[in-house]
C-alpha cells in the first residue's frame, strides 16, 4: 500500500488507461513533439515543460481568462494558471490594451517614464515599503536583495528553510538533512559548495531558527510567508512575530517572497500579517503575465543602500559594476503593464472574486477527501489552496514532501487533463482567478472525485 492509502497496482491500473487516452486524444500535439525533438532540446523550450503528467508534451494554442485551448481543439479550465505567471487570468484586457498601447512606443530605452513614477507610487502604497526597484524575474530580485543584505551588513551567510522556492538563485538551491545543510539533489554542473555562505533550517522551528542567528553571521533570512512550492506549509501562529524579533535582535535583515502568497491579497501576507520586512521580493504575476519583477526596501534599508553605493564607489576607479541589473530589467514594455496590472487588475475586486472560490475550492477538497475515507488534509491561502496526501497539514518542508505520492499525483493529475481541467504540476496546488466561476470549482471537485472513485473501484485498491 502506498503512503497515500491507495495500492500501487491500483494507481498503475489507472495511469496507463490515462495515458493510452491521452495518446488516442492528442494527435496534433503528438506531432508537434515529434517534429520539436529535432530542434529543440528534449523537445520543448524549456526542459521541465518534459515534466508533467502528460506521456507527451500538450501543445497550447491560444489562452484567455480561466481557460486555454490546445492544440487539437480541446478546452481546458486553467487552475495553475502558468504557476502564478497569469494569476489575473490569460491575457487580461487591460493587459493587452497596455501591450498594444506600447508596442509602437518602444520596447526598451534603458530610461524611464511617467509609467515607472506612477508603479512605484502603487507599489509603496499597496505593500507599505516606501521604495522599489524593478528586475525580470523572482530570480533577479531576490539575487539582487541578497546581494543589498550583504553588503549593508557585512555579513555574508544567507539563512534559508529547507524545502524553500526563490526561483534558480543559487545561494538558495539546498536542503537541511540530519541537522547540516547539504546540496539541493540534482542541481546540474553545480561547481561551489554553496553551503559555505548558505544555511538551511525546517520551517516553523523557532529553537533552530534562534540557534541559527545566535551565530551573528547571518547576513538575511529569505523566506516565502508560507511555503508554497515544496507543498504548502503554513505558518505556526507566532512564527513570524517571533522571525521578526530574532532577525532584529540578532542584527540579520528580513527579506520576504511574496511571488506565490500574493494570492492572500492585493499586499499580500506582508499586509494581511503586518510582517514588517526589510525587503519584499515579487516576480510572476506584477505585470499581468509579462516578464516583470520588483523588489521593495524600507526607508532605513535605502539610506544603508545608498551608503553601500557610495561605499563601493570609492573602492574602484572609474565605473564599478554592482552586479545588479539587466539590459532588459524595467523595460518600457514591462513598466507599462505593470502599471495597468496594477491600476485596473489586480485589485481589491479581483481578490473579493478570488478569495471565496479559493474558500469553496478548499472546503470542497475537504468533502470529497471525507466522502471517499481518505486520510488527506488540505491547505489554503487565500485564493490558493492544495490537497496532500497526509492527515494533517504539514509543518515543515520535509513533512510537506515525506507526504509527496509521485505516481497517484500525476495519475489524478493526467485523469483531470483528460477531461479539459489542469491544475499545478508537481504537487496538488490550485490558484482561482478573477475569471474562475464557481461551476469551474465545482467541475474541478466533482472530475477528482470521479477519478478517485473510479482508483478505489479498482482490485487491490483499498488496503488495511
Amino acid at each position: 500500500m502506498s503512503s497515500s492509502g491507495i495500492g500501487e497496482a491500483a494507481i498503475s491500473t489507472l495511469r496507463e488507461r490515462e495515458r493510452a487516452l491521452f495518446l488516442q486524444r492528442n494527435p496534433r500535439s503528438l506531432a508537434l513533439a515529434e517534429r520539436a525533438r529535432h530542434s529543440l532540446f528534449g523537445g520543448v523550450p524549456m526542459h521541465w515543460m518534459n515534466d508533467w503528467s502528460t506521456p507527451s508534451p500538450l501543445f497550447v494554442e491560444r489562452a484567455q481568462g480561466a481557460r486555454f485551448q490546445d492544440v487539437d481543439g480541446h478546452e481546458y479550465v486553467d487552475f495553475c494558471l502558468g504557476d502564478t505567471g497569469s494569476m489575473f487570468g490569460h491575457s487580461p484586457a487591460p493587459i493587452a490594451r497596455a501591450i498594444a498601447e506600447q508596442a509602437s512606443r518602444g520596447l526598451t530605452t534603458m530610461l524611464p517614464g511617467e509609467d515607472a513614477v506612477v508603479a512605484g507610487e502603487l507599489l509603496a502604497e499597496r505593500f507599505g515599503l516606501p521604495f522599489w526597484q524593478v528586475a525580470t524575474t523572482a530570480t533577479d530580485a531576490n539575487r539582487f536583495v541578497i546581494r543589498w543584505a550583504r553588503a549593508i551588513t557585512g555579513r555574508n551567510t544567507l539563512l534559508v528553510f529547507d524545502g524553500c522556492y526563490h526561483g534558480t538563485v543559487d545561494d538558495t538551491l539546498v536542503r537541511w538533512r540530519d541537522g547540516r545543510t547539504v546540496h539541493r539533489a540534482g542541481l546540474v554542473g553545480q561547481a561551489y559548495d554553496l553551503t559555505r555562505y548558505t544555511r538551511a533550517i525546517p520551517f516553523n522551528d523557532l529553537e533552530a531558527l534562534e540557534e541559527a542567528l545566535a551565530l551573528g553571521d547571518v547576513a538575511a533570512v529569505l523566506c516565502e510567508p508560507a511555503m508554497t512550492n515544496i507543498g504548502m506549509v503554513m505558518p505556526a501562529p507566532g512564527f513570524h512575530q517571533r522571525l521578526r524579533e530574532l532577525t532584529r535582535e540578532h542584527g540579520s535583515l528580513l527579506i520576504i517572497d511574496e511571488t506565490h502568497t500574493i494570492s492572500t491579497g492585493p499586499g499580500g501576507c506582508t499586509r494581511a500579517w503586518n510582517l514588517e520586512p526589510d525587503f519584499i521580493t515579487l516576480g510572476k504575476p506584477i505585470a499581468g503575465g509579462v516578464p516583470c519583477s520588483v523588489y521593495g526596501c524600507s526607508a532605513a534599508m535605502a539610506q544603508a543602500m545608498q551608503l553601500s553605493k557610495a561605499h563601493a564607489a570609492e573602492m574602484v576607479e572609474g565605473h564599478g559594476h554592482s552586479g545588479m541589473g539587466t539590459t532588459l530589467s524595467a523595460n518600457a514594455l514591462a513598466m507599462h503593464c505593470m502599471r495597468a496590472n496594477l491600476e485596473q487588475v489586480m485589485t481589491p475586486a479581483a481578490y473579493q472574486h478570488m478569495l471565496p472560490l479559493g474558500a469553496r475550492l478548499a472546503e470542497g477538497f475537504r468533502a470529497l477527501i471525507s466522502q471517499q475515507g481518505l486520510a488527506w488534509s488540505v491547505t489554503e491561502l487565500g485564493a490558493r489552496c492544495e490537497f496532500q496526501f497526509c492527515a494533517v497539514p504539514p509543518r515543515t518542508g520535509a513533512e510537506a514532501e515525506a507526504a509527496f505520492h509521485d505516481s497517484l499525483q500525476m495519475t489524478l493529475h493526467l485523469y483531470l487533463i483528460n477531461r479539459g481541467i489542469l491544475i499545478t504540476p508537481f504537487h496538488n496546488m490550485t490558484l482561482c482567478c478573477p475569471d474562475t466561476s464557481e461551476a469551474d470549482v465545482d467541475r474541478l471537485i466533482a472530475t477528482l472525485d470521479q477519478a478517485l472513485g473510479e482508483l478505489l473501484a479498482l482490485p487491490g485498491a483499498r488496503q488495511d
